[in-house]
């Protein structure tokens, strides 16, 4: 077989196409494995963080989904939505956990919120409710504010445009109107209206008008004020759930304690990932089910990137 030696010239010609082919190459394969690594880390649509403290929980479901500085910013107004509608204490799980509360709004200071301020329209007595629920002192201690208001006190309503499927209109709590960002923090727990009260239902708590009015068609209504509020996060407080008789509880063996906490921006996805807590779905629930087909948000879970945290694993 006849073979032609290279000339040098020829020879380095050579070798610099195969190196340039080598490094494009690389960068080729590189770019792969940046791409595949971005895939990984791609925030995810709901986080599920259990078996640890309430503080470890939430900052962990936070750190996961891009962390406090993504959803507050400097110098924001930030108004936080607890459950706070029952005199009752913690472990009866009638109302948001207080070290859920207390983490959120330290989380707020972290990002650099002005101010961060809590409240809700309770069912029992406000202050009575703020205090035996834990969440007076844990807002005091984070240095947040406590706002006491009445629905009997007009001047803090205002009549609101809605537009929704049923409720055109209904009063509103100011702060809500005039807050930069707005935090949902329910409890999990039964309801025996609506079956279950989680993030959605929560809003309740800062409506005004009659309350009897507004269950005239509960599940809609509730559906209507949520496609209105747009809150930065919902973080489903799982602590405790509330298994039977609620949504105001009184009996130790309906609570269970499951050490969880749910966090997401899309309120029918994290109120639907809620309902299987309770062994149900979110087509179950009247109002996540109007709200999915209001296209406020998404009810399939095969249909979202749900990051689950063990805390008791270490499994991250």
């Amino acid at each position: 077989m006849y073979s032609r030696k290279l000339s040098r010239k020829e020879f380095i010609k050579n070798a610099l196409k195969i190196a340039t082919f080598l490094y494009a190459d690389s960068i080729f394969l590189n770019k792969l494995k940046i791409n595949k690594l971005f895939a990984e880390e791609k925030t995810p649509d709901l986080v599920v963080v259990k078996n640890s403290n309430p503080e470890d929980l939430v900052n962990e479901a936070i750190k996961a989904l891009g962390g406090i500085e993504k959803f507050i910013k400097r110098g924001d107004t930030v108004l936080v939505k607890p459950n706070i509608g029952w005199n009752k204490a913690p472990e009866y799980a009638a109302t948001t956990n207080p070290q859920v509360v207390n983490t959120v709004i330290k989380l707020c200071y972290k990002a650099g919120a002005k101010k961060v301020k809590v409240w809700d329209r309770t069912c029992d007595n406000a202050k009575m409710s703020y205090k035996n629920s834990g969440i007076e002192k844990a807002t005091i201690d984070a240095g947040g504010e406590i706002l006491f208001v009445e629905e009997r006190d007009k001047t803090k309503w205002s009549e609101v445009k809605l537009d929704g499927i049923d409720l055109k209109s209904w009063p509103i709590y100011d702060e809500l109107l005039k807050v930069d960002s707005i935090i949902n923090i329910p409890i999990a727990k039964n309801h025996g209206s609506a079956t279950l009260t989680l993030g959605m239902k929560n809003w309740m708590g800062v409506i005004g008008g009659n309350r009897g009015a507004f269950h005239l068609n509960l599940h809609q209504r509730i559906a209507d004020i949520s496609a209105f509020i747009k809150p930065k996060l919902v973080i489903i407080d799982a602590v405790r759930i509330l298994t039977r008789h609620g949504p105001k509880g009184g009996n130790l063996e309906d609570v269970k304690k499951i050490d969880t906490v749910i966090a997401g921006v899309d309120q029918v996805a994290v109120d639907s990932y809620a309902s299987t807590l309770f062994g149900l779905k979110g087509e179950d629930i009247g109002y996540i089910k109007i709200a999915n087909d209001m296209k406020i948000g998404e009810i399939d879970l095969n249909k979202l990137n749900i990051k689950k945290i063990d805390l008791a694993k270490n499994d991250n």
